[in-house]
């Protein structure tokens, strides 16, 4: 059991939290914020599922390519602890379990919802195969983060017009996740040149780390624009300032240390904790 849970990676919660941030973000900007404890839970087990069938769809796509890279070739996939049809059994419980979370969605919002993630579901499969064919993998993991934002907020509010709010919180999580997954390849940087794989770390160059410092200000101006159109309260203000600069921060430590395995997980990390920071911002702008 322990394998499929390293498939799912769901023993890593960094990677699950990454995605349910700016769920979280889309859900407390939303008019009728707070969110339903219903609400919640569906986003959470929604996220949970989606996110584990990415990961096997990923998996599945690079069996062979991970077993040639020192930071995936302990993958269950790639080391034969997962056997191949067990892997395609478990991708299609988990996006039968995430169709089964949207249809549980209230009949007001189902539709729109069911649209969505039908429209999602073409980016999270055809994301893992784009490093062999797009120089910038990561700005489709991008549009595929963008879709947790919108989901959520569809789920709640059972429209996506008129509502700019919604515009500056997808603009930030697309900027967010390219700047994080560009981070997140440098780990893989040698090996994946080697391999003849693109990402974005390997196209942008030396200008990796700049172009990682802008999207984490347009991360920043824009959630600062969808706070003031959410009218959040004062409590937020403070704990946007930290996050903005602790982004910066952060991208300062990577000028400042060889790329690696280690730099890139404690990059990822740290962006987990900035991010859930920016969600107790708004949490606690709501309810106090």
């Amino acid at each position: 059991m322990g394998y499929y849970f390293q498939l799912l990676r769901w023993n890593k919660p960094s990677g699950r939290l990454i995605l349910l941030i700016p769920a979280g973000w889309s859900l407390w900007l939303t008019p009728k914020a707070p969110p339903s404890l219903f609400i919640l839970g569906i986003v959470i087990l929604g996220g949970l599922f989606v996110s584990g069938a990415g990961c096997i769809a990923n998996d599945i796509w690079d069996q062979q390519i991970d077993k040639k890279v020192i930071r995936t070739k302990g993958r269950p996939l790639a080391n034969g602890k997962v056997s191949l049809k067990a892997a395609w059994i478990l991708l299609i419980l988990m996006l039968f379990f995430s169709l089964f979370i949207v249809l549980s969605i209230p009949q007001e919002s189902r539709n729109l919802c069911l649209l969505l993630a039908s429209l999602s579901l073409p980016f999270i499969l055809l994301y893992p195969s784009a490093k062999r064919w797009f120089k910038y993998p990561q700005l489709i993991l991008s549009i595929c983060w963008g879709f947790s934002v919108l989901i959520p907020w569809a789920a709640s509010e059972s429209s996506l017009g008129g509502e700019i709010t919604l515009v500056f919180c997808w603009f930030a999580t697309v900027f967010w996740t390219f700047g994080f997954d560009t981070v997140y390849a440098m780990a893989d940087e040698i090996e994946d040149k080697v391999i003849g794989l693109n990402s974005s770390a390997i196209s942008l160059g030396e200008k990796a780390i700049k172009t990682v410092s802008f999207c984490y200000v347009l991360t920043c101006f824009f959630l600062a624009l969808a706070a003031f159109k959410a009218n959040l309260g004062l409590m937020y203000w403070p704990f946007w300032l930290i996050t903005t600069l602790g982004m910066q921060r952060e991208v300062f430590l990577l000028s400042s240390k060889s790329k690696g395995i280690k730099t890139s997980g404690l990059h990822f990390s740290n962006q987990v904790r900035l991010g859930s920071l920016l969600l107790l911002g708004m949490i606690f702008s709501k309810i106090i």
